[in-house]
């Protein structure tokens, strides 16, 4: 994109080496930012996995995976990380505190021009850009997991989103090889608004025995053709992510159809967070594939 070509990444977990890595492979210069130094390690590494299977799949050239690598800096260091940005895209932890306390340094940190983007997948746009002195021009860039794989990006204009933002981030998305998709700023936005509601009505149903694990899994892949059965899909989210989101929304909108179901808070209690931990619907001890059912529910 002609006026974005220097992107920072922040936050290098699933979502953030995946988008670091999206972004370099299609020739943009990328800071990859985190507050932990093995973190950042492990994140190259990753995205080195992930070309070499895309390299042993003829999807990219050898080529293609050294400039990708080559257009990746990573730093700990956030005020050298943002200084020349033309886009800072926050991929930190799913937590307003956090978020807020990240985009008021971007504030202090950023020349007036540059774009902010968050990668939130529940969180209020508009709350989080009470931040900034300049509400206008943050915007929402919901990546879906896993990034360099998933075509779509939710972009999320808040309520004080400028339309000059939103159409270069709508640009940039296609320059990337993604398909932006527009909606507003309301609790869930629309992949989770849908998504996390049929998750809980299938953890619901697990909880009052109306069928087991692979049964409900079986019958929306093989009914509705899922690609991927919403408890298995629950746990490779993460079940704590997922009773993060449906508590936004419940709290957002006040309505109870949005209330987690009583065996997901117990499961996240209990520290049982899908493939995460090792554990959730399925057990992932041996492999990160569901191979078998967890024993609670056998």
């Amino acid at each position: 994109m002609e006026n974005i070509q220097n992107i920072t990444v922040i936050g290098a977990g699933t979502m953030g080496n995946g988008i670091a890595h999206t972004f370099a492979q299609h020739g943009y210069k990328v800071f990859l930012n985190d507050i932990s130094g093995s973190a950042l390690d492990k994140a190259i590494s990753t995205i080195e996995t992930n070309l070499d299977r895309l390299v042993a799949k003829e999807k990219i050239s050898l080529e293609v995976k050294t400039n990708t690598l080559d257009n990746i800096i990573t730093t700990v260091d956030l005020k050298q990380a943002v200084a020349s940005a033309d886009l800072v895209v926050e991929a930190a932890t799913e937590n307003l505190d956090l978020k807020l306390k990240i985009f008021k340094s971007l504030d202090n940190y950023c020349n007036d021009n540059t774009i902010l983007a968050t990668n939130t997948s529940s969180i209020s746009i508009t709350k989080i850009a009470t931040a900034l002195s300049n509400p206008e021009r943050l915007i929402g860039m919901h990546f879906m997991n896993p990034v360099p794989i998933m075509p779509l990006v939710e972009v999320i204009k808040g309520y004080n989103t400028s339309e000059t933002v939103l159409m270069q981030i709508m640009k940039l998305c296609e320059s990337i090889s993604k398909i932006p998709v527009e909606v507003n700023d309301y609790p869930g936005f629309i992949a989770n608004r849908i998504l996390m509601p049929m998750i809980n009505e299938a953890i619901e149903s697990l909880f009052q025995r109306v069928a087991g694990v692979k049964q409900i899994d079986s019958v929306m892949k093989l009914g509705m053709a899922h690609p991927m059965g919403p408890l298995q899909l629950a746990d490779f989210i993460g079940l704590d992510v997922c009773l993060f989101i449906l508590k936004v929304m419940h709290d957002g909108f006040k309505n109870p159809k949005y209330a987690p179901c009583p065996l997901l808070v117990n499961m996240v209690t209990a520290g049982k967070l899908g493939v995460k931990s090792g554990e959730g619907f399925y057990d992932y001890s041996t492999s990160r594939k569901a191979d078998q059912v967890a024993k609670q529910f056998s």
